[in-house]
C-alpha cells in the first residue's frame, strides 16, 4: 500500500489516517459496549439496536469514562494532519486547535447553563446538531476528561512526529 495517495489535489498520509480510523473505531466500542444505549446519541438514534450493553462483558473498565476524551483529542488530531499532509508547525496548529476545541466542549458542561444558551436553536433540527444543548446540560464535567484531552493531544503529536513524510529539499 502507498504511504501517500492524493485527496482533494493534496497528498494525504495513510498511515496517520488508518492510526487514527483504528483509535476511533476502537473508542466507538465504550459506546457500544460499557455504557447504557439512552446515554449515548448515535446509539439510541440508530434504526437498528446496536448496543451491546450488558451484552458483553465491560470492555475497558475504569478509564471507560474518559477514554472517549483521549480518543476524541487523539484522532481528530491524527485525521486533521493526516488529510492535510502537513509538517512540524501545520501539526502544532492542528494540536493545539483541537484541544482548545475538547478543552472548551468539557468546560462547558461545568458551566451548564451559559454554555446551552450558546447553542443557536435552529441546531434543534438537524441530525447530530440537535444533540448540543443536551450535551452540556446533561454531561458531566471531569478533571479527568481534562487529563486524557492533554494526553490524547500529546500521544498524536508523538505518533504524528514517527509518521510524518519528510519534505525533500
Amino acid at each position: 500500500m502507498q504511504e501517500n495517495l492524493k485527496a482533494f489535489g493534496n497528498e494525504i498520509n495513510i498511515r496517520q489516517i488508518l492510526i487514527g480510523l483504528t483509535v476511533l473505531f476502537l473508542g466507538t466500542l465504550v459506546y457500544l459496549i460499557d455504557r447504557p444505549p439512552d446515554q449515548t446519541y448515535f446509539v439510541y438514534k440508530s434504526f437498528v439496536n446496536i448496543s451491546l450493553h450488558n451484552i458483553l462483558p465491560y470492555l475497558f473498565g475504569f478509564i471507560s469514562s474518559s477514554l472517549p476524551s483521549f480518543v476524541h483529542a487523539f484522532c481528530f488530531i491524527l485525521l486533521t494532519a493526516g488529510f492535510l499532509q502537513c509538517q512540524k508547525r501545520g501539526c502544532i496548529i492542528i494540536c493545539a486547535s483541537w484541544f482548545l476545541i475538547d478543552f472548551i466542549f468539557e468546560l462547558g458542561q461545568k458551566f451548564k447553563s451559559f454554555s446551552s444558551t450558546m447553542v443557536p436553536d435552529w441546531f434543534s433540527g438537524i441530525p447530530f446538531l440537535e444533540n448540543s444543548k443536551n450535551y452540556f446540560l446533561t454531561g458531566t464535567f471531569d478533571f479527568n476528561d481534562l487529563t486524557a484531552i492533554v494526553f490524547g493531544t500529546l500521544s498524536a503529536y508523538f505518533i504524528f512526529s514517527i509518521t510524518m513524510k519528510r519534505k525533500e529539499s
